[in-house]
């Protein structure tokens, strides 16, 4: 599996999370980054989070149901611990752990030593077919 994550920030944070799957996604990547950069340059205010799957069966490995209702959990609560997580949610912890760990990896949950977060509202996906 591989998947690409860019994130440029300057300004307030936007509370929306880019997916881009299939495709060329490192040249869509990279006209990305250096459009931020050039708004950077001018001063522009923009937060802007990007994320590309090489393929559908990428996303959908990462992406399923389950972290799906984990994802909107920890978007409208405020989760310290995966324990807390697992429990709140009514699953066993070795999942919810193995979920958490997953989410993170692919750049769609943050893990800090306060808690869990997923700082945007809507994930808008782009798939080339």
């Amino acid at each position: 599996m591989r998947f690409w994550i860019q994130s440029a920030s300057r300004g307030p944070q936007l509370p929306e999370l880019n997916l881009t799957v299939g495709g060329a996604f490192e040249d869509s990547a990279s006209r990305k980054f250096i459009d931020a950069w050039h708004r950077a340059e001018r001063g522009e205010t923009f937060h802007e989070r990007h994320l590309a799957f090489e393929s559908w069966d990428a996303l959908s490995r990462v992406l399923t149901g389950k972290r799906m209702e984990l994802l909107r959990y920890v978007r409208r609560h405020q989760v310290t611990s995966i324990r807390a997580l697992a429990k709140a949610l009514h699953r066993d912890y070795s999942n919810v752990h193995a979920d958490v760990q997953a989410l993170a990896a692919a750049g769609l949950l943050e893990s800090s030593s306060s808690g869990l977060r997923a700082n945007y509202d809507a994930i808008e996906t782009r798939i080339a077919l």
